[in-house]
């Protein structure tokens, strides 16, 4: 199936607008109390003997409570999110069962009456188009699409080789098992995970603003040769949460761009639960490694539908915790536009995104936009009551004058 037949929200790009900084705290449902440090550890569980099915478990530990996110590469590339109200919660994982046709209980979080909140994001397809001879930017497709890559059909790496306590990190780094055309050859795809104990920026763009209650995927497609001249890439995303409907997509809109050039928008996924979770990111890709203003390219999202479990590929560990639970939904990411820049530069496309639970971070006005926004009101102001003065100083020397007749 492929969802690009909704209609599109837009360009991630915008113009920017009039001051539209909305408190998340009357747009998204609380949270759990936010936590401004936690105990953060990376464990990767392996089903001994065999390495290469492997679990990436993040525990983030805070006063009065748990945040847990089992990152998996069995299937497609998946993530739990389950947040508890103690600091004592525990991953259990039964590997013969997880590994079973029917996972159902294979992996918990327990005890389960502290479970507060849970959900799951799959990243079940990476689509491809040409937009050789595309003239309308906005069309959907963006061009002739190539048969989709499954993601449940890559091999991956052993996580444990690039698990790194000191920057609390762990990459996924997989092909697709079946190549026929060779386009994986030189290439790959990547999943570099990252947790956070306190809030902060990275260091390259969009910098997107953490806190110690999320963890932050970097999605990357490095060295794959595309199968048109001027491929765009493309990524289904499907997400199962705790209600029947599905979650509300937000657009919220800012004069600031100091920390993502060019950029005034973030898109944000809310879960209508109480606490909530969330999804956040910046509608921007980039096709450069050091990512920066010349080589930023919109990032496209489709609304969110729903669909049903069958129609996408099967996560052994969303079925192990949700069992039969099913109500999916999914939506799609389209990263570039037919003019560049594009991943045809240097066969290269990043994205990142912020998973987390509670209050999503909210970026305020940085010192220098409050320093430009100072001196532009500032100045007029300035110069009135110079006027003023002006004024009232020559009309009173004009008063005290007497003629000498």
């Amino acid at each position: 199936m492929s969802g690009y037949e909704k209609p599109s929200r837009g360009w991630g790009y915008c113009a920017p607008s009039p001051v539209l900084l909305l408190s998340v705290l009357t747009a998204a449902p609380l949270g759990l109390l936010g936590e401004e440090t936690r105990q953060v550890s990376l464990k990767v569980i392996s089903n001994w003997p065999d390495f290469s099915q492997n679990l990436l478990h993040i525990q983030a530990v805070g006063t009065n409570s748990t945040l847990h996110y089992v990152w998996s590469s069995l299937g497609p590339p998946a993530v739990l999110l389950v947040a508890t109200n103690t600091p004592n919660s525990t991953l259990s994982v039964n590997w013969s069962l997880l590994l079973s046709s029917d996972p159902d209980g294979a992996l918990m979080v327990l005890p389960k009456k502290s479970i507060q909140f849970s959900s799951a994001l799959v990243f079940t397809r990476l689509f491809e188009f040409d937009s050789t001879n595309m003239s309308d930017a906005a069309s959907r497709p963006p061009g002739k699409s190539y048969p989709p890559y499954s993601l449940a059909n890559f091999s991956w790496n052993n996580i444990t080789d690039s698990l790194d306590p000191a920057t609390l990190s762990a990459t996924f780094r997989g092909h697709p098992v079946d190549d026929p055309t060779g386009a994986f050859a030189n290439g790959s795809l990547t999943f570099r995970v990252q947790a956070f104990s306190t809030s902060g920026r990275p260091a390259q763009p969009p910098r997107l603003l953490h806190s110690a209650d999320t963890c932050q995927l970097e999605v990357a497609l490095a060295g794959v040769s595309p199968r048109g001249n001027r491929s765009l890439f493309g990524l289904e995303v499907a997400t199962l949460g705790p209600g029947p409907g599905c979650p509300s997509m937000q657009e919220l809109h800012s004069i600031d761009d100091e920390y993502a050039p060019a950029v005034f928008q973030l898109d944000q996924l809310l879960w209508s639960s109480l606490p909530s979770g969330f999804m956040q990111w910046r509608p921007v890709a980039f096709s450069q490694k050091q990512g920066s203003r010349e080589s930023a390219m919109p990032c496209q999202s489709s609304p969110l539908y729903p669909t049903l479990a069958y129609l996408l590929p099967q996560s052994p560990i969303v079925r192990a915790f949700f069992k039969t639970q099913n109500n999916f939904c999914a939506f799609n990411l389209t990263f570039g536009a037919s003019t560049g820049p594009g991943y045809w530069d240097q066969h290269y496309l990043s994205w990142s995104m912020l998973l987390g639970v509670g209050t999503p971070p909210m970026d305020a006005l940085s010192p220098l936009i409050l320093g430009i926004v100072a001196v532009a009101l500032g100045a007029p102001a300035l110069m009135l009551l110079a006027g003023g003065l002006f004024l009232l100083l020559g009309h009173k020397r004009y008063s005290e004058y007497q003629s000498i007749n």
